[in-house]
This record gives C-alpha cells, structure tokens and sequence, in this order.
C-alpha cells in the first residue's frame, strides 16, 4: 500500500522541492537521518545533502529512498498535448 505524501501532490521544479518532499515524509514517518540511511543502503551524508536539495545526488539512490519511503514519481508532459507514445 502506497503512503499519502503529507502535502498532496507536488510539482517538483528543482533538486530543493525533491529535499523537501523528502524531509517532509521522513519526519511524518518519524525516522530519523540515520534509520533512512541505513534502511536504503546509503550514508547519512547522503541524506543530509538530499534534504539539503543537492543537485547533484545521485537519481539511483534518491530512488531508493522514495521507494523506503514510500513516495513515487510521475512524469507528465507539462504542455499535456495528451501524446504518450514513446519513441524508440
């Protein structure tokens, strides 16, 4: 079952909204940096510079912290000219 982000959903614009989503439903799950890390294999550094909004974190493990935390990414076209087809 998929854990309602606290704040509804938001449009992520910068590596700073990405922290804050973060920060914000580790601290509604009450888990501290440390228990975060250690649940998904990363640093506590790495956590502290996510939440930070570093730009330049790795997408693989920001991955894997959504998914500890159970938030999820959706991708949409922001012109929503409805074409979702994918080219090879």
């Amino acid at each position: 079952m998929a854990c309602m982000f606290p704040i509804g959903n938001m449009n992520i614009k910068n590596a700073q909204h990405i922290g804050s989503a973060v920060r914000a439903r580790r601290r509604q799950l009450k888990v501290t940096q440390k228990d975060l890390a250690m649940t998904c294999g990363t640093g506590l550094r790495f956590i502290i510079d996510l939440e930070k909004g570093k730009p330049t974190c790795q997408i693989g493990k920001v991955l894997k912290v959504f998914q500890a935390l159970g938030l999820e990414i959706q991708i949409r076209n922001p012109a929503g000219d409805g074409n979702t087809k994918q080219k090879s």
